[in-house]
């Protein structure tokens, strides 16, 4: 048996899987997000303990057999986040988390200090990731600065506490733009260029690899074996295409979580940052992968559910569905918390446009399900800017459950999505294969291979042709508004 947790943005999921790859049980604690300021996004690292904590006790007390019999635990989890410790390993502020867009001038600032950044991280400075934070730090709570000892990410942090280890595995630390990407080592210039040193991280692993061993009273209040092996693990993205079986070169998977994604798996390293696309190491050795994010995904269908008085995000879609379409409808920008792919504008703002007297809910939920789909679509030109075509798309994420959203993604993509048997349950699958790899050895090949597909959604050209103007003019809105976000901010 082997427990797979993941330390999401808005809760914790841990799952049990056996030695036949079935999913035993999952279960699930909330988070919230705390925003004090304009841009800011950041959560208390305590509360990802006790979401943790409630995660695990839902298993235990369903499976304790099962539970009992766990051999290995792996370890997924939002990407980027920067969790400060002093040398005691006290938590020195709450965690700057991954779509905090603070940092702007500090991602300015690190190209300069840095200007081999982009070759050696491949990637570009971007808000979200973990090395601008530190310069914010260092330039806006200097004597804070001063006091930290280790910087760990937001599940690593989980296994500092799980296990006493500092450790990290290569593809989520691949997103802090700290590490030298196609050498899979942290870079000395790069640690330099934010004050900062090797001393600074934790010992890096590939995710298939053993980190340490549950600490006993962990253990016993979680109530698995002892000395229990932890995984290296993984950043969640690289975690759910473990989980899905995106390991193979060329093979991709759309993740519809509270961010969205395209993520293809790959054997080189090929970076394309002019254009936002992320270059990483995969979860597994002498495997990379690039991808396309976006900030705001499923979470913009919570958000309009939230703003329109829906009784939950199903109801919401059911509305959707029996509005249809229209030409005339709203059109909806997605950039609630900004965007990274393709444009790199911590200012991009949410915006509905188009709005009459006759604009209903379902309007309004039919243009949020349009405009991520748009989204989706400007990430996957940037992406194939990088290489070549991508053929097909495994779907993955809460957003997944939605047929018509189905549709509207495969028609604004112009690729078939595949749906897998189980993809819902993402990362935490992932994980829990990472944890089996690391207590047995075994070929990953043969462990992390494709989930069964349930069902293909094609493109339908009618709706490909009704949504292509409404796209056109997603995109010149995002345009026309460029300066005018950056205004609004101050910037």
């Amino acid at each position: 048996m082997y427990l797979g947790i993941d330390l999401g943005t808005s809760g914790v999921k841990a799952v049990l899987v056996d030695a036949a790859q079935r999913l035993v049980g999952q279960s699930t604690a909330p988070l919230e997000v705390s925003r004090p300021h304009p841009l800011w996004s950041e959560q208390d690292p305590e509360d990802w303990w006790a979401a943790t904590g409630r995660a695990v006790a839902g298993l235990r007390a369903a499976y304790p057999a099962a539970m009992a019999a766990v051999r290995g635990i792996g370890l997924s989890g939002q990407m980027h986040g920067a969790t400060l410790l002093d040398n005691g390993d006290r938590v020195l502020r709450p965690a700057i988390l991954w779509n905090d867009g603070r940092s702007g001038a500090e991602c300015a600032e690190l190209e300069r200090r840095a200007p081999n950044l982009r070759a050696i991280a491949g990637n570009r400075a971007m808000p979200g990731f973990t090395a601008p934070k530190l310069l914010w730090v260092a330039a806006h709570e200097p004597e804070r600065f001063k006091e930290v000892a280790k910087v760990l990410l937001p599940k690593d942090w989980l296994r500092l506490r799980i296990t006493g280890d500092h450790a990290s595995d290569l593809s989520d630390s691949a997103g802090t733009l700290w590490l030298d990407v196609g050498r899979r080592a942290w870079s000395d210039e790069l640690l330099a260029a934010t004050g900062l040193g090797e001393a600074h991280m934790p010992k890096l692993y590939e995710g298939c690899q053993p980190t340490g061993a549950l600490r006993a009273e962990v253990a016993a209040d979680w109530g698995v074996p002892a000395g229990t092996v932890v995984a290296a693990g993984a950043g969640d993205n690289a975690a759910g295409a473990v989980g899905v079986g995106v390991v193979a070169p060329g093979s991709a998977f759309l993740s519809l979580g509270t961010s969205g994604v395209l993520f293809v798996s790959g054997d080189r390293f090929a970076p394309n940052p002019e254009r936002g696309v992320h270059a990483f190491c995969h979860a597994l050795p002498g495997r990379w992968h690039q991808m396309s994010v976006m900030l705001s995904a499923a979470s913009c269908l919570s958000f309009a559910a939230r703003l329109t008085g829906a009784a939950d995000e199903a109801a919401l879609l059911r509305e959707a569905e029996a509005y249809g379409g229209d030409s005339n409808a709203p059109v909806f920008l997605p950039y609630l918390s900004g965007e990274r792919t393709p444009h790199n504008d911590p200012h991009a703002k949410g915006v509905v446009f188009g709005l009459t007297h006759d604009t209903d809910r379902g309007a309004l939920a039919r243009a949020v399900l349009e405009g991520v789909a748009f989204a989706f679509a400007d990430g996957l030109d940037a992406l194939e800017e990088a290489g070549g075509r991508v053929e097909r798309f495994l779907v993955i994420g809460g957003g997944a459950r939605s047929a018509l959203w189905g549709r509207i993604l495969a028609s604004a993509l112009a690729r078939p999505l595949d749906y897998p048997a189980g993809g819902e349950v993402g990362p935490a699958f992932g994980a829990a294969r990472l944890a089996r790899l690391a207590v047995t050895g075994e070929d990953p090949e043969t462990v992390c291979r494709p989930l069964e597909i349930r069902h293909t959604v094609e493109p339908d050209p009618a709706l490909a042709a009704a949504l292509a103007p409404r796209r056109r003019l997603f995109r010149r809105l995002y345009g026309d508004l460029t300066a005018a976000f950056r205004e609004a901010d101050g910037a």
